[in-house]
């Protein structure tokens, strides 16, 4: 672990490996601070923006649990 923190410390990313196979990768705090942007300019962003069906959040939060609890 403590290979792991220094390779990350030194803005390398850190590949994971299970019986040789690539499990995922571990990248620096920074290398993440550095290529994000302000939230309004992400692409998702407002994309449901528009849906009239969802202007009122309580009654589509209500909306998709009724369907639960009439279950019972």
């Amino acid at each position: 672990m403590a290979e792991v923190l220094r390779a990350l410390e030194r803005s390398e990313p850190v590949t994971i490996l299970y019986r040789g196979k690539e499990k995922g990768v571990l990248y620096p705090a920074s290398a993440r601070k550095q290529a994000t942007g302000p939230v309004a300019e992400h692409a998702a962003f407002g994309m449901w923006r528009d849906r009239e069906d969802l202007q009122d959040v309580d009654r589509a939060v209500r909306e998709l649990r009724k369907g639960r609890f009439d279950a019972v």
